[in-house]
């Protein structure tokens, strides 16, 4: 994919180090007043505030979280920041800066990085953060990406994982399942290349779940929602590894147990339709698939009128005592102990 076919294209090293900061950071521009300083200097200066401070980090490895194959590296620049404000706004915050470090193999020439931080620029442009540093380096195989996010929020509106109660209710934004079920497509018709490099695959009923795959939103708007509707959370995930897994952080966090309801659960009929086709669980997927990166959030059962029937949100279960444990309740009305099969990060192949 990233094979020079053109001699007249730039490698790295004709560039150095420095030349490359320079040339692929240029085009950024500042969206916060926040940001004193940001490439250029030893180090980024921002002001400072009388709100808290978020940091998050992210790394993202070619061949364990992503194949470029099927990823197209501006795409996977997009997403490599999506990764990271999603932290934030899973803490109720607002995202405003961004560190990016790199590690190439000498397969990328210039152009490769090019593409890659015109995703990296396209998610600030669009989400209003600025990048204000971060490295490049070489790698012996691959390429590495790093990412840092900061952000800000008052004390009183930051919401944390361990802080869920006895009887609030369980509510997930947008629906679930659907990127994982992108990576399958993607998966199958990367087979089918190597079996054929002549066939050009048809993927006009798969838009919706290659694009949570490849290209997913980070879910800045929820803050704003839930603070329209009055309705502040009483704790707060993103879905970045499967339900199932971030309500264990909840509860276990939180020291409590939850019941979830099957038949609550929101499935795109892209999702339905591909859970057919790979013979494969639509309940399952969603519990376990992970990438969707919605937020997992607990209200209190006094802002049950507020919440129920808004169209960002899926009310999907309620807290128990935790005693109780963690329980899917089925469509037939039977309970399943829910177990946590999302995405590991330290699994062995």
């Amino acid at each position: 994919m990233l094979e020079d076919k053109n001699q007249n294209k730039t490698s790295l090293a004709e560039l150095g180090e420095f030349g490359l900061i320079s040339h692929i950071t240029k085009y950024f521009k500042l969206n916060q007043e926040t940001t004193v300083k940001a490439v250029g200097d030893d180090a980024a200066v921002l002001e400072a505030s009388e709100q808290q401070t978020l940091v998050t980090t992210d790394l993202l490895i070619e061949g364990v979280h992503f194949d470029l194959s099927y990823m197209p590296l501006k795409h996977l620049g997009y997403k490599s920041v999506m990764v990271n404000l999603s932290d934030v706004y899973a803490m109720n915050g607002t995202a405003e800066q961004i560190t990016v470090s790199i590690a190439v193999s000498n397969r990328f020439l210039l152009e490769a990085i090019e593409e890659l931080y015109a995703g990296i620029q396209l998610a600030c442009d669009t989400y209003k953060v600025d990048l204000i540093g971060g490295d490049t380096t070489s790698s012996t195989k691959g390429i590495l990406i790093s990412v840092t996010a900061i952000g800000k929020a008052n004390k009183e509106d930051i919401v944390y994982r361990n802080t869920a109660k006895e009887t609030d209710l369980i509510v997930v934004s947008g629906d679930l399942g659907a990127a994982y079920l992108g990576l399958q497509v993607l998966e199958r018709e990367k087979q089918v290349f190597k079996v054929d490099p002549n066939n050009q695959p048809d993927l006009d009923n798969y838009t919706y779940l290659i694009e949570r795959q490849l290209k997913p939103e980070a879910r800045k708007d929820v803050a704003g929602l839930l603070k329209e509707l009055e309705v502040k959370p009483t704790a707060m995930i993103d879905i970045s590894d499967g339900l199932s897994s971030e309500l264990f952080h909840i509860c276990t966090q939180s020291k409590v147990g939850c019941k979830i309801y099957e038949d609550k659960l929101p499935l795109d009929p892209q999702v339905i339709s591909a859970c057919e086709e790979f013979e494969l669980d639509s309940t399952m997927v969603a519990l376990s698939g992970g990438e969707d990166y919605e937020l997992l959030f607990t209200v209190p059962i006094s802002d049950f009128d507020k919440v129920k029937g808004n169209p960002n949100f899926s009310i999907i279960g309620h807290i128990t005592e935790e005693n109780q444990g963690l329980q899917l309740i089925t469509r037939a009305n039977q309970e399943i102990e829910l177990k946590a099969q999302g995405w590991n990060s330290m699994q062995e192949d």
